[in-house]
């Protein structure tokens, strides 16, 4: 972590070839930086947007340093909005609790908020037991099967419009989703692969499917109805991965099975 925020330091400060710099307000964002804060939405729980250490507490993860990243570009103080699992954040939008959030790009989420471009990728797969008989992702969806999925995580969106026989079972955070997988509750746990190779390792005998199901993208989200915000985070976005700051970001998290999105064309 220190050395994406000495990074982060590095560019609002002048001194790499991008433009992380902004020597005056922008106009695209002028509502925030007048408010001197951004409110970031962070969904705690998966490694793809962040996660809190159970011993000491610290929070870390993509969303907490692009987030921070954002704010310096901007001048501005930054401020974490958490909630409970990263579908949970858009509960937030009602109450307009947050400026920007980091969230896996869906269709459904798509209807309720704006997308950047993408900074990262990996993709959604399961989680099995010791001894369980599925040994690629075509096998899960089985009558008499259950994955456990957290509520609202985009892998409850994307196999509520595909699965066929398997049955899910949706919980109030990924940590419960894994606690049925341990119980014996529930045959796999459906989730992104980074966030399944940490868990994996705190669960004996258990196996990450070599194999996924959907390919994923993380981007900052936004409310709807703001264009110009948009637009200003997606020069950000483009810097970030243009700069190396995605790539040292992946490298510093210790994210498996991740790699930084493609340039915008």
């Amino acid at each position: 972590m220190r050395i994406v925020l000495a990074a982060v330091l590095a560019l609002a400060s002048g001194a790499s070839g991008t433009s992380f710099a902004q020597q005056a307000p922008d106009p695209r964002v002028a509502d925030l930086v007048q408010s001197g804060a951004l409110r970031v939405g962070l969904g705690l729980g998966s490694l793809t947007t962040a996660t809190r250490d159970p011993t000491t507490g610290v929070v870390k993860g993509p969303a907490l340093e692009l987030g921070r990243a954002l704010a310096a570009r901007m001048g501005n103080q930054f401020v974490s909005v958490e909630y409970p699992r990263p579908g949970a954040v858009i509960d937030g939008l009602r109450a307009s609790a947050w400026d920007v959030s980091i969230l896996i790009v869906d269709p459904v989420r798509a209807e309720q908020v704006d997308f950047s471009h993408p900074f990262m990728q990996t993709d959604l797969t399961y989680l099995v037991a010791a001894g369980s008989t599925i040994q690629n992702a075509g096998d899960a969806d089985q009558q008499g099967i259950r994955i456990a999925v957290a509520r609202g995580d985009t892998s409850d969106l994307y196999l509520t419009r595909v699965l066929k026989r398997a049955e899910l079972v949706r919980t109030d955070s990924i940590a419960a989703a894994v606690e049925l997988l341990r119980t014996g509750a529930v045959g796999a746990v459906a989730l992104n692969r980074p966030s399944l190779i940490a868990q994996s390792a705190a669960l004996p005998g258990s196996r990450v499917l070599s194999d996924g199901f959907a390919d994923i993208y993380s981007a900052m989200a936004v409310p709807k109805g703001h264009d110009g915000r948009l637009a200003y985070i997606n020069e950000f976005i483009e810097d970030a991965k243009a700069s190396g700051l995605v790539n040292r970001m992946i490298e510093t998290l210790a994210l498996q099975g991740v790699r930084a999105a493609a340039a915008a064309k």
